[in-house]
């Protein structure tokens, strides 16, 4: 087995980020299923090894030519911590908030035709709603105390009282939400047969699917970063007192 086969497909994303395209491409999940290996991944997926790694050599020579990216296993946490709040936890309020009444929409042009579009509805509501508690959870509790854990690293100061015991139950809280959420992902793909368009789509139907792939997109990006990074980093900055 290659040294890359043998890796995590969540270590190659943290990696190398231009993995993460390749594998959202070929519906590998980094994320939710990111402590699988490339191997395993593979073979759930039916896809050769080989065939990907070529694909993940080409796009990280491409990514080492242009990129200009944080480093975010180096990075400060507070830093990544402020970019997943200003950039994936804004899309995804602002994304349901669009695409709620988006749904009700295209259901009541086309839910007589395509009765998956009403599964769909329901999935995405429950799917907003409780990621709308997931974020806040994160922003009023996880996301404050990893941030005053690396002031006190940086300070040399002991590490301040934390209400949930080891910063290990917050996460693992989360990381089962992040799950849940994947699973959410997955039935609405499966509903929508890969968000493929029927032959009587409006323009609003294809909005509605052209974002579902985008939010989709977006989300395991925002699961990847906490999943695979920052929880991790965490954890072992917690670890080292």
């Amino acid at each position: 087995m290659s040294t890359t086969t043998a890796k995590t497909v969540g270590e190659l994303a943290a990696e190398n980020p231009a993995a993460q395209r390749i594998f959202e491409k070929l519906g590998i999940d980094y994320c939710c299923n990111g402590s699988r290996t490339l191997g395993e991944a593979c073979r759930i997926s039916g896809l050769s090894p080989e065939m990907v790694n070529d694909a993940l050599d080409m796009a990280a020579e491409t990514a080492r030519a242009t990129s200009s990216s944080h480093n975010w296993n180096e990075e400060p946490l507070a830093d990544l911590i402020a970019h997943i709040r200003n950039t994936h936890h804004q899309f995804t309020r602002a994304e349901v908030a669009r695409l709620v009444p988006l749904f009700n929409k295209v259901c009541a042009a086309h839910g007589t035709r395509h009765p998956e579009l009403e599964e769909m509805r329901q999935t995405f509501a429950a799917l907003g709603h409780e990621l709308g508690l997931h974020l806040m959870k994160e922003e009023m509790v996880l996301f404050p105390y990893i941030v005053r854990m690396e002031e006190a690293v940086v300070e040399k100061t002991p590490f301040p009282p934390a209400p949930f015991g080891s910063v290990r139950n917050p996460v693992a809280m989360m990381v089962n939400e992040h799950d849940g959420a994947g699973e959410a992902l997955r039935d609405l793909r499966t509903a929508s047969n890969g968000y493929a368009l029927p032959a009587d789509a409006c323009a609003s139907y294809r909005a509605l699917y052209q974002a579902l792939v985008a939010f989709e997109a977006d989300l395991h990006q925002h699961i990847h970063l906490e999943n695979n990074i920052l929880f991790p980093r965490a954890v072992a900055m917690e670890s080292s007192r």
